[in-house]
C-alpha cells in the first residue's frame, strides 16, 4: 500500500514538472516573443509582423525632444549599413548619454512607418574601452 502511494506522488511530481517545462517552451515560442534585430534586419520585416522587437543602432542627428524633456523622436541608423534607418518615437526619461552618434537599444513595436519604443537604453563606450593605464 505504501509503495502505491509513493508511485502516485512521483507521477504527480513528474506531470507537474512536464507541465511546467511545456508551458515555458510554449511561452518562449509564442507570437509574443521579442525579436533582437539590427536596423537593417528590421527594415526588411513587414511592419505587421514586427509586433515586439529590440533594435540596435546609432542615433542620427535629427533628435527632437519635447518641451517637457521626456522622450525623443529620432532616426535610428544601422551600425554597419547606415543607409538603413527607422524613425523612432519614445516617451519617457532619456539616459544622460543619449545624444547624436550614441549607440542605442530600443524595445517596442512598429506603428505604421515609425517604431514606437517603450524602453530606450544607450551603450556607454567608456565602460567597454580599455584604460590607457591598464597593462595588456
Amino acid at each position: 500500500m505504501a509503495a502505491k502511494k509513493n508511485i502516485s506522488i512521483y507521477l504527480l511530481a513528474f506531470f507537474l514538472f512536464a507541465g511546467g517545462v511545456g508551458f515555458m517552451m510554449w511561452s518562449a515560442l509564442s507570437e509574443n516573443a521579442t525579436y533582437h534585430l539590427n536596423v537593417a534586419e528590421a527594415v526588411e520585416i513587414p511592419a505587421e509582423k514586427l509586433k515586439s522587437a529590440r533594435l540596435f543602432g546609432v542615433a542620427d542627428g535629427d533628435i527632437v525632444k519635447p518641451a517637457n524633456g521626456l522622450g525623443a523622436s529620432f532616426t535610428l541608423r544601422d551600425l554597419e549599413k547606415p543607409q538603413h534607418a527607422i524613425y523612432v518615437n519614445y516617451k519617457g526619461a532619456l539616459p544622460d548619454t543619449f545624444e547624436k552618434g550614441a549607440e542605442v537599444i530600443v524595445e517596442g513595436r512598429m506603428d505604421g512607418n515609425a517604431f514606437t519604443a517603450k524602453t530606450l537604453m544607450t551603450k556607454c563606450p567608456s565602460k567597454y574601452e580599455k584604460s590607457s593605464r591598464e597593462k595588456v
